[in-house]
């Protein structure tokens, strides 16, 4: 399948992990999509107390838009 021309139509986000220290090694909340073609697949995990994402914000990107999305956030945390 080509991802890069499919376009996401559905996102879920989570879960998140619990408030430390009881969620220490929780897993972190991992981006999940569902693409025009109905294929879903996880893009990523993050570290929700570093960068945050709403589930909007991934509706209407590709998936190649929707990783750089996670690279400008990440870098604009490492900046800050």
């Amino acid at each position: 399948m080509i991802y890069s021309e499919s376009i996401i139509t559905k996102c879920e986000i989570g879960p998140f992990p619990r408030p430390m220290p009881e969620g220490m090694f929780d897993q972190m909340p991992t981006v999940t999509v569902t693409l025009s073609n109905g294929e879903s697949l996880k893009l990523f995990e993050y570290y929700p107390d570093e960068i945050s994402f709403v589930e909007s914000e991934f509706i209407g990107l590709t998936v190649a838009e929707a990783e750089s999305l996670l690279t400008q956030k990440d870098v604009k945390y490492i900046q800050s």
